[in-house]
Order: C-alpha cells, then structure tokens, then sequence
C-alpha cells in the first residue's frame, strides 16, 4: 500500500535560467549541476560561518531547478538567493505550489513527476502539484491519502531530522543535522558559501553534535532539555509516540552511558538508537585509535 500526504510545512522555489546551474552549484553545499532532468539532490544554503540558512531537496527541471523547501523559510531563502544573483542571468521565484510525500511499498508508480526522496530512500518519493489539483491528483493515483503528521511519523521512525523541527535554522551546523550522513554535503566539489567550516569539521572529526533517533518511555514534549544527572545533554526535537529525534552533545552521552547516568527529558527516559543509515561513532561505542 502506497500512502501520500500534502505537506502544508513546505513551499517551492524556482530558479530557472541559461545560468541557473552554475549559480546555484556556485552557492549549495551539494552538487547540482550535472542533475538530470528529474533527478534530485539534498542540499543546503549555509551563512559564511557555515551555519544552516534552510536546508531543501533540489529538482532538475528541463529550465533549471525546483526546490522543496521549508515554508517558514521560504522568504528568507529567496532573499538569500536573490542577494547572490547579482548579474547572473537567473530567475528566483517562489511558487505556487503543493509539496507531497509518497511512501509505502507500492510508491514508485504511483505518481509519474514524482522524484525519490535524496535523503534516503526508505523515505519514498517527493512531487510537486498545483495546489488546487494536488488532491485530485492523489486521488487519480489511488493513494491513501493521510494527514501530514503521519509522513512525519515514518520520518522520525526512520531517525531523519528536519530543520526546524529537529534542530534550528541559522545556529546548527550541517554535521549536527547528519547532512553528511543523509547526501546533503559534496566534500569532492569546489569552494560553496560555508565550505570551509564544513570542510574543517569533516577533517579533523570535531563534530561534537548530532541528531540521533531515540526511544521514550513515558511522555515527553518536542522542546525539552534532555538531562543526565544534573547535565543538559541536548533538546528533543519531533516525537511521535515513543519515537523521537534528539539533538545531543555526543561526549556528554558518552559520559552519562559510563557512568550509569539515566538520559531524561521531563519525567520520561531515553535510548538512543543508532539508524542504519548512520557511519559517524555513536554514544557508547569505542573511540577511534587515533582520540584515545
């Protein structure tokens, strides 16, 4: 069965033009400029300190990109573009778009313009709509058309983060929201706005935070200091019934873990879980030989 949900926290923007590949490759922390037609990428637009301005899929289209972006930074992104657009010739434009998520084992056919999810592909397929044929649409697909927070529920049982959400924009760093880990970050491509924060942090392994899934036993509310004794640790980001996301200082856990110390958030106890997805050392395993 194949599920769909229009996603009302996300907007589209289009950059079209005979320069739009150059400019936006110049700009994002992933490659995008020998996409395909239909072929997507995850990426980001960082501040000069290499923090995350908005992070967004980026659609190939045959005049140049659609992006998949969060609606509450839909504007800033925009300005964002438009201030570095100088005299490229390339159109910015927010568009009047619906953003839908596909997943469920019969996702592929469903939808013909639909594009895999860059992130992973457990998560299904993204497509964009116009708004006022996007449930008609989905109908003529015969999907099983479920409200937004259930796609936000398979994400966060996967342990994917979103900004926002799981970690802020303008303070977390591309590492902290595992853009490394999920295809959102090119360290073979040239120089890109941040890069060298990015680049540094890579090298030299010195991200220190990161966004792990954890289990909850009992209630605990998105927002919430995660507590090791009398130690913050981190924030819990989305919860979705036992599952969450969690932004956490990795050494502060590794202490905890060694000495018995119980993770908190409220009165509720958590569990990291490692995804699958994940390749950096997670809370509890050995260090590597070179940092002991």
């Amino acid at each position: 069965m194949a599920f769909a949900a229009v996603l009302s926290d996300r907007a589209a923007i289009r950059v079209s033009g005979e320069e739009a590949p150059h400019f936006l490759h110049n700009l994002v922390t992933s490659s995008v400029d020998e996409l395909q037609p239909g072929q997507a990428a995850y990426a980001g637009l960082l501040t000069p300190q290499g923090k995350i301005i908005a992070d967004f899929m980026v659609l190939r289209t045959p005049d140049g990109y659609l992006l998949d972006v969060p609606a509450a930074r839909v504007e800033e992104l925009r300005k964002r573009l438009t201030l570095y657009k100088l005299r490229a010739k390339v159109t910015i434009a927010v568009e009047d778009l619906a953003v839908i998520a596909v997943w469920g084992a019969d996702a592929a056919p469903a939808l013909p313009d639909a594009f895999a999810d860059p992130r992973l592909t457990a998560l299904g397929l993204r497509a964009f709509a116009a708004k006022n044929e996007a449930p008609s649409a989905l109908e003529a697909a015969h999907l099983d058309v479920k409200p937004e927070d259930e796609f936000h529920t398979h994400r966060i049982a996967l342990g994917v983060p979103e900004g926002g959400r799981d970690f802020a924009f303008d303070d977390a760093f591309p590492h902290e929201a595992d853009m490394d880990q999920l295809g959102g970050v090119d360290f073979r491509k040239g120089c890109y706005v941040g890069q060298e924060v990015v680049s540094r942090t890579q090298h030299r392994a010195t991200a220190r935070t990161r966004s792990v899934p954890v289990r909850i036993e009992g209630s605990a509310e998105a927002g919430t200091d995660i507590v090791a004794g009398e130690k913050t640790i981190g924030t819990l980001g989305s919860v979705a019934g036992a599952r969450g996301i969690a932004l956490v200082r990795i050494d502060r856990v590794d202490d905890a873990l060694q000495t018995g110390l119980p993770l908190k958030a409220g009165g509720a106890v958590l569990t990291l879980e490692k995804p699958d997805w994940a390749r950096f050392r997670f809370p509890g395993e050995p260090l590597p030989e070179a940092a002991q």
